[in-house]
């Protein structure tokens, strides 16, 4: 049986006491159980039902969903040696950051999210810092979703209607897929839309391969294909690019979740490091077949570098992928709130009508106010890098590094490797910061820049964003 031990409390930061009795495991839960935010084989909902297998499924499809579509964009800024260094770099080091965190979550199993984890080594102050951060990364994460479905939707129709019917279209389908209450459900869904979206990339790959000259190119006379091995970006062009790239694989603040409705939550492992292998994979095989065929003309989202023709056969076969991300991000935001609102309740895991109300109001307001946020900020792109600088390199780098710190506070005055250990977790804030401040600078920039030029659509445009009008 599972022993009882004592909540953390993040009002005073005071942990509970370590039980050492020895770990017990019924039905795949652990000795932690009364600890964990959801209890396993309860009467009503259970929560605790995703196997490592599954985790590899929700932790894929959670990374490949509009990463893929970003990252060729910005091989064309960075060059094919510095985008793929960006590429398996920064893969490396989220798969690192998040065992870092995973490792911490379950040495804190009363943590859902990366915002609990914040509570325990900043206080309540940190918490609602970091929980505001969380819940609006998400937000971001749901907008560019929602752009890359209105645009799909433009793109299948010749743009048939105005782009903010088909991203408040986007926002519904959004909802209601959302509402899906467990990881555990959503898995068949995330499969489907993983495949979906691994067919319409494919789709576009091969085209691009199969036209003579790329299809925004001028199709008459001499023109530059614009590929090149090493690339001489501006500062402002090449930060706002990595940052696109490096959001592609932040798995660590979406994966926290999983695991707490992992029916093992130790297991989480094997599924992240397997996943950044696939992902890496995935995106550096696929990104560089596009650049090296379209070069500076390719498209953001990269479905239209095809081609009009296989650019609405791309964005048909993928649309359901795209549904299924924005809803996964949806999801993520909306369940942290619902939990923070309902924590410690019996109906957090129940069937009342609280319980249904709640869960159906924080999805219905996180998707609104994602909408909201999509024609504010119009650009697939820069939403991708915005969200990388602002949200995710504190999330991905700076705070793994803190938690690593936390636990290993007696490496600092430890032996010399120790101290290493201990002065690389001090560089890889270093680094997250340089992001976080750098990226932030240099997608600013880039979107004033924009606007100036009239590169930008205005806020709640109904003008074409599927560059398919006038496009034969």
């Amino acid at each position: 049986m599972a022993y009882p031990a004592e909540k953390i409390n993040f009002e005073t930061k005071q942990e509970p006491m370590r039980d050492s009795r020895p770990s017990s495991v019924k039905l795949g839960t652990v000795s932690d159980d009364e600890r964990e935010v959801f209890k396993a084989n309860v009467d009503g909902v259970d929560y605790r039902t995703v196997t490592w297998q599954r985790a590899i499924i929700i932790f894929i499809k959670t990374q490949i969903a509009i990463g893929v579509l970003g990252i060729p964009s910005s091989l064309a800024t960075l060059g094919a040696v510095g985008g793929g260094l960006c590429v398996v770099g920064f893969q490396a080091l989220n798969c690192y950051t998040t065992i870092v965190a995973g490792n911490f979550r379950n040495n804190h199993p009363e943590c859902h999210t990366i915002v609990d984890m914040a509570g325990i080594i900043w206080g309540p102050i940190g918490r609602e810092f970091v929980g505001v951060m969380f819940t609006i990364a998400f937000i971001f994460c749901t907008g560019s979703s929602l752009i890359g479905i209105s645009t799909a939707f433009n793109a299948l129709s010749d743009h048939g209607a105005c782009s903010v019917v088909f991203t408040f279209v986007g926002m519904i389908m959004t909802i209601m897929f959302s509402c899906i209450r467990t990881w555990g459900k959503m898995t068949w869904p995330l499969t489907i839309g993983f495949i979906s979206v691994m067919a319409g990339v494919l789709v576009v790959v091969i085209g691009v391969t199969l036209n003579s000259r790329p299809a925004a190119a001028p199709q008459t006379g001499p023109y530059e294909l614009g590929f090149s091995a090493i690339a001489h970006p501006t500062f402002v062009a090449g930060i706002t690019a990595a940052c696109a790239i490096f959001v592609s694989s932040c798995g660590c603040p979406g994966y926290i979740p999983v695991i707490a409705e992992m029916r093992k939550p130790k297991d989480f492992k094997k599924s992240a490091i397997i996943v950044a292998i696939l992902v890496g994979s995935i995106y550096l095989s696929f990104s560089m077949v596009i650049y090296r065929w379209a070069g500076v003309w390719i498209a953001s989202p990269s479905l239209g570098s095809a081609g009009p023709l296989l650019k609405k056969i791309g964005y048909g076969i993928a649309l359901p992928s795209l549904v299924v991300s924005a809803g996964i991000f949806n999801h993520t935001s909306a369940k942290y709130v619902f939990v923070r609102l309902l924590r410690n309740t019996e109906h957090l895991q129940s069937n009342s009508m609280i319980h249904w109300s709640t869960w159906i109001g924080c999805n219905a307001g996180i998707g609104i106010l994602s909408f909201i946020l999509a024609e504010a900020i119009p650009v697939f792109n820069y939403i991708l890098s915005l969200e990388a600088a602002l949200f995710f390199a504190p999330m991905s780098l700076l705070f793994p590094a803190f938690f690593w710190m936390y636990d290993f506070k007696h490496y600092r005055n430890g032996t010399v490797n120790q101290k290493m250990q201990y002065g690389a977790h001090i560089l890889l804030a270093l680094i997250a910061a340089f992001l976080c401040v750098g990226g932030t600078y240099g997608t600013i920039v880039s979107i004033n820049d924009s606007y100036k030029a009239g590169k930008l659509d205005k806020v709640f445009s109904c003008a074409d964003n599927s560059n398919t009008v006038g496009v034969s």
